[in-house]
């Protein structure tokens, strides 16, 4: 491994490991970037997966930390909106129902990750079953965003840019469909919860 390969993994566990506490670090496009030069050869794509998770993995642990050990002033200081509570209340609400799940999807919204693991250490959510769930999100979050750039390079190897913004495009479209599957089941389960009409005698 040369030292300039040495530094490209670093970088790939770093910008994981910031995207997990800083939302607007773009880890997705990192991986997705190393996986197609991957493609290439110049990097071995087994490393950048492990880069990639582990980082993500220890990321997701330190928001977890936080929101365990100082959730309640973090919430009180920096999510004071109505917005903002709005969306720490959800989090709190579904991690509180359904955490595991929520652990596994959440990986693969920016800045929903953060909000749910925060939560879950806010909630108090049993540390051995979030580093069970968490692991394993780390690593198919790894997978996938690796494998997009690899297989997206490797198919335009003349063109190695064309795999990525193929990749990247793959990328944004399966984000933009989790979250509106997300709208609609929160829309359906508030239209279900919605009090009956007036029945006629």
């Amino acid at each position: 491994m040369s030292n300039a390969s040495g530094w490209a993994y670093l970088i790939i566990a770093l910008l994981a490991y910031l995207d997990a506490l800083v939302p607007i670090v773009p880890s997705e496009t990192s991986v997705i970037t190393a996986g197609v030069v991957a493609s290439t050869g110049d990097l071995s794509l087994p490393v950048v997966v492990a880069g990639a998770a582990s980082g993500a993995f220890l990321g997701d642990n330190t928001a977890y930390y936080v929101g365990h050990r100082y959730g309640a002033r973090i919430n009180d200081r920096f999510f004071s909106g109505e917005k903002a509570r709005k969306r720490i209340e959800w989090a709190q609400q579904q991690v509180s129902e359904r955490g595991g799940e929520l652990i596994l999807i959440a990986r693969f919204i920016p800045g929903g990750r953060t909000v749910v693991t925060l939560s879950a250490g806010t909630l108090g959510y049993p540390w051995r079953r979030f580093v069970i769930f968490d692991a394993a999100a780390a690593l198919v979050w790894a997978l996938y965003a690796s494998l997009l750039g690899y297989f997206g390079g490797s198919a335009f190897e003349a063109a190695p840019w064309k795999g990525l913004l193929l990749a990247l495009g793959i990328a944004f479209a399966v984000a933009g469909a989790v979250e509106v599957i997300r709208w609609y089941l929160k829309r359906r389960r508030g239209s279900s919860g919605a009090p009956a009409g007036r029945r006629s005698d």
